[in-house]
């Protein structure tokens, strides 16, 4: 009987909550743009995640049977060519995920041994410390494919320690925040100058209108992953009434907890005198503001000098810990999940017969290793491309960010192609207006081409070509990757 039970609102929440809700989001968020990135976060939620969401399940509910995930949605709305070519992108965002977690990793791991970030006075064999990282970071993924290929993914279960030591974290967090404000009167270390701290970003690189609007890309990412929720709508108790309020009542929690975070980290961080430095970047901001936040609370509680650097320290390092568990544990599964779903989900013809092949332990170890090469490529060109390590974590981020955005695209753009199509069972609809789903998707549509091409300009306009190069790389060099697999298959099927 208890396997049949069927998921509640309430459940559904708590679900959409963990997938959807990032600690991390809102100190990049706070870095980048301070107060002004709450209104770009509410401005996401309602044009991105809640439209989005609300179409995400209707493909889920009718393609409940395909093993596909995304691939069977996309193939089912405009054809397999096109899907094969979106989920090939889709997959890009997890490699480039691993490529910046593999380098950033090494940041929580250094926090915790020594309760700040010291990669940046790492050297290996006369190598500068983004070289050296790196490096490191290749050696990361060569070790992890290593473990993975064998069947060793027990390691994975400390994914769920460190979700629950994040938790833990933001509750910290929220309550320190709260007492300092009490205990300094109301004041806040970042002021509110009126409705321009609300607007006015106090970083100098979002100062431009386009920088403005390509911070787009940064609060869709925050609202990444509603895909996933797509295939439990035949697990709903009422689908067809849990879903829409669950997803709606998501968007109002999620959008409510970012904006609070990002407003609480101004209770006791001043940008200019915390982040306007060299030695902060996008790799580190978590661990500097937690530093910060116990400083700030020693100093308020008029603690000795000693203490007070001990407090900061201390929450650093358990910020260090709790992320490097849940990056470790995401790692052991990411780096086989999505790969092994995608080859095994779509049509075995469009791939070269070695990287269907499964070994012994069920695992897909061509295409994996292939995977570790190119993702190792990858770390190498971009670490030992002359950059900073502010500008090296800078490049990583917009990736990630950019190739996350990228596939929505595609499942969007099939949305109202699904909709025409005939024959399908939909047991959960939300969107039954034709004119209605078209306008939604079109709005939807102008927010994501809107953030990726102002992300895409901005570092060409600012004549930071490295950057520009790497944004918007990674899409394009694996959508033509995919249509280099077609037009491979073609051939072998016409001989």
């Amino acid at each position: 009987m208890a396997k049949n039970k069927k998921i509640t609102t309430v459940s559904l929440i708590l679900m959409i909550f963990s997938t959807i809700y990032g600690f991390a989001n809102t100190t990049v968020a706070f870095d980048q743009m301070g107060y002004a990135s709450i209104i770009w976060y509410i401005l996401a939620a309602i044009f991105f995640f809640l439209p989005s969401g609300l179409m995400f399940a209707e493909y889920g509910s009718s393609f409940k049977e395909a093993k596909g995930g995304i691939y069977s949605w996309l193939a089912g709305s405009i054809g397999e060519e096109w899907a094969f070519i979106g989920t090939f992108i889709w997959l890009s965002s997890w490699i480039i995920w691993m490529m910046s977690t593999a380098s950033k990793v090494w940041i929580p791991f250094s926090t915790f041994l020594f309760g700040s970030d010291k990669t940046q006075t790492w050297s290996l064999l006369g190598l500068n410390s983004t070289e050296t990282v790196g490096i490191l970071g290749i050696c990361w993924i060569l070790l992890v494919t290593f473990f993975a290929v064998h069947g060793i993914d027990s390691i994975s279960k400390v994914a769920s320690i460190g979700g629950v030591l994040v938790m833990i974290l933001t509750g910290v967090f929220a309550i320190f925040s709260i007492v300092a404000l009490f205990l300094n009167g109301g004041h806040l270390a970042q002021p509110i100058n009126g409705i321009s701290s609300f607007i006015k970003s106090p970083n100098p690189e979002f100062h431009s209108n386009i920088a403005l609007l390509s911070f787009v890309v940064y609060a869709v990412f925050a609202y990444a992953g509603s895909e996933s929720m797509g295939g439990i709508t035949d697990k709903l108790d009422k689908p067809e009434r849990t879903f829409p309020r669950g997803i709606i009542i998501s968007t109002i929690v999620i959008t409510f907890t970012y904006s609070i975070s990002i407003f609480l980290w101004g209770i006791t961080t001043n940008w200019k005198s915390v982040l306007g430095n060299a030695t902060t970047n996008l790799g580190n901001i978590t661990y500097v503001l937690m530093n910060n936040l116990g400083v700030y609370m020693g100093h308020s509680l008029h603690l000795s000098a000693a203490a007070t650097t001990l407090l900061g320290t201390s929450l650093a390092r358990f910020a260090g810990l709790s992320m490097f568990m849940a990056y470790l544990g995401s790692f052991f599964v990411l780096i086989y999940s999505p790969l092994k779903s995608f080859i095994l989900g779509s049509n075995k013809n469009f791939w070269p017969k070695k990287m269907t092949k499964l070994n012994k332990a069920g695992m897909t170890s061509y295409a994996m290793w292939l995977q570790a090469i190119i993702v190792c490529v990858f770390i190498f060109f971009v670490s030992f491309g002359g950059s900073n390590a502010q500008k090296f974590y800078t490049i990583l981020t917009d990736m990630g960010n950019i190739s996350t955005t990228f596939p929505y695209l595609f499942l969007v753009g099939a949305f109202p192609f699904f909709k025409k199509k005939q024959g399908l069972d939909r047991p959960f609809e939300i969107f039954k207006n034709r004119a209605l789903t078209n306008t939604v998707v079109v709005l939807v549509m102008v927010v994501l081409i809107g953030g990726i091409g102002f992300s895409a300009v901005q570092p060409f306009l600012d004549h930071d070509y490295q950057t520009g190069f790497w944004t918007i790389g990674g899409p394009i060099i694996f959508g033509f990757i995919a249509w280099i697999f077609l037009f491979q298959a073609k051939r072998r099927q016409a001989k």
